[in-house]
């Protein structure tokens, strides 16, 4: 299948990448299926291609409250990162006809409307709302790690009220299992294949020197330098091609 979109057809492809079956590919499928992990761990990591940005609809419990910190696992094991979590309590910028900004959009809608209003005036008018905004209630602090799926927001708890909702932007996984058109990546295919190739070398190098029937011997050493070699062009390209441009301001 030159196209796979299943995880045996995408171990098949690797496997033939390399000269199977012409070739015996000296390598367990159990290393075959670790060093496949290993590709799409790195794939998610390192690769936009990899991850997607979601948003998630939290509602805040008295377990959250005293804990200090909401547990990701229960809103998405597969979360990768936590980028942003929207403004919460005060809000000028709030939807409902009695803030500011919805009197002020009113009003100029009228004026924009007649040639009454200038334009950059209304633009002017909503900047200034959101230096208020940041001064009054300025964006919360957050720390986050994928490993104890712990997000702690840093704000007062207690003046929190439970019930209310939290909206958390983040990355999550782009799970080939889910989405089986990831099987076809480029870098993915090509990653995994020196991967494979390098646990292939490894393992005829345990047998450097040893004379077989024929005259016969391994090169393992080669194989996996070649290997290797082939890991680090493509970790140069996912830096140069692939991964998206890191953000001035993170969470």
């Amino acid at each position: 299948m030159a196209k796979p979109t299943t995880r045996q057809q995408f171990k098949e492809y690797c496997l033939r990448a390399l000269g199977a079956p012409v070739i015996e590919i000296n390598v367990d499928d159990s290393q075959v299926e670790d060093r496949i992990d290993q590709a799409l761990q790195y794939f998610a990591d390192w690769n936009s291609n990899g991850a997607q940005r979601t948003y998630y609809k939290y509602q805040v419990t008295d377990q959250d409250k005293q804990n200090r910190y909401v547990d990701t696992y229960t809103i998405d094991p597969s979360l990768l990162t936590v980028s942003r979590v929207f403004q919460v309590g005060f809000n000028l910028q709030m939807n409902n006809i009695f803030n500011v900004r919805y009197q002020m959009a009113l009003t100029d809608f009228y004026g924009l409307r007649t040639g009454q209003m200038n334009i950059n005036y209304f633009v002017s008018t909503m900047q200034y709302i959101e230096m208020l905004q940041q001064l009054l209630d300025p964006e919360k602090q957050i720390r986050f790690n994928k490993y104890n799926n712990k997000l702690h927001i840093d704000m007062n708890w207690d003046d929190f009220m439970t019930g209310k909702f939290l909206l958390i932007e983040g990355y999550t996984i782009v799970d080939p299992e889910v989405y089986g058109e990831a099987w076809n990546d480029p870098m993915l295919k090509k990653y995994a294949t020196a991967l494979i190739k390098q646990q292939w070398g490894a393992n005829l190098s345990k047998f450097e020197g040893v004379p077989l029937p024929g005259n016969i011997t391994f090169n393992g050493a080669r194989i996996y330098q070649e290997a290797m070699e082939e890991i680090s062009k493509i970790e140069e390209d996912v830096l140069l091609k692939y991964q998206e441009p890191p953000e001035f301001i993170t969470g």
